[in-house]
């Protein structure tokens, strides 16, 4: 049995769609202060303070989809940023607590 060229297009583009979002990488946001992450921080993530959330991930991060996790040092702060980016349509955002809270949920080492 042969697949027509139109359906073969259809199956190739959703199977594409599927595995490309599946596969987005996690982007992980430091909301504490600058002093804060100099004395203590996970290599590779952003820091963007909690009151500039919006701006700045809007700019570095349009896609809407994108998985956002938030730490700062408790989890009140990733929290208010948690909600200002659901409140801006942002669909995959999670608050992971405080920073120590990071590091077990990734099984990184302190």
């Amino acid at each position: 049995m042969r697949i027509p060229a139109i359906l073969r297009s259809i199956i190739c583009f959703l199977t594409l769609l599927i595995s490309t979002y599946s596969l987005a990488e996690v982007v992980w946001i430091d909301v504490r202060t600058s002093m804060e992450q100099s004395i203590d921080s996970i290599d590779g993530d952003i820091r963007i303070g909690h009151s500039e959330i919006i701006p700045q991930v809007g700019k570095l991060f349009p896609d809407k989809d994108t998985p956002i996790r938030l730490y700062c040092r408790s989890g009140g702060r990733a929290e208010q940023a948690g909600q200002a980016l659901k409140q801006a349509g942002y669909t995959d955002v999670e608050n992971i607590g405080g920073i120590s809270d990071a590091r077990k949920y990734r099984r990184l080492e302190e």
